[in-house]
């Protein structure tokens, strides 16, 4: 089930290269999840989560938000994610698509 969220991000990282053989070539986005319900205690706020989209190239595409990141302030995107099952009653969240909110500047410009 695909659906649509605007989602926090706090942080972009890539990888590649070859480990033992096998080579890997990714890009996770660090976006703000929900900290979610513990059966044992009480839970308030968000806390970030690294979710794997594209490979290494991807993060060349938002270097020109790295003076915003560097400053310590998160980007709103629009997310797009796949919700699939996962073991017993758990989902899992699969990240499709992300693009950043445009700004009011940006949209003024065009």
């Amino acid at each position: 089930m695909k659906m649509q969220s605007q989602v926090l991000l706090f942080g972009i990282e890539s990888s590649k290269g070859d480990f033992e053989g096998t080579a890997y070539d990714s890009t996770k986005f660090h976006l703000s999840v929900d900290l979610g319900k513990k059966g044992n205690g009480k839970t308030i706020g968000l806390v970030t989560r690294p979710f794997k989209f594209g490979d290494s190239t991807e993060i060349d595409k938002w270097m020109h938000l790295s003076a915003h990141f560097a400053a310590g302030k998160p980007v709103l995107c629009n997310c797009e994610f796949d919700v699939v099952a996962g073991s017993g009653n758990d989902s899992k969240l699969a990240l499709l698509s992300i693009q950043p909110v445009p700004t009011a500047k940006a949209a003024a410009a065009s």
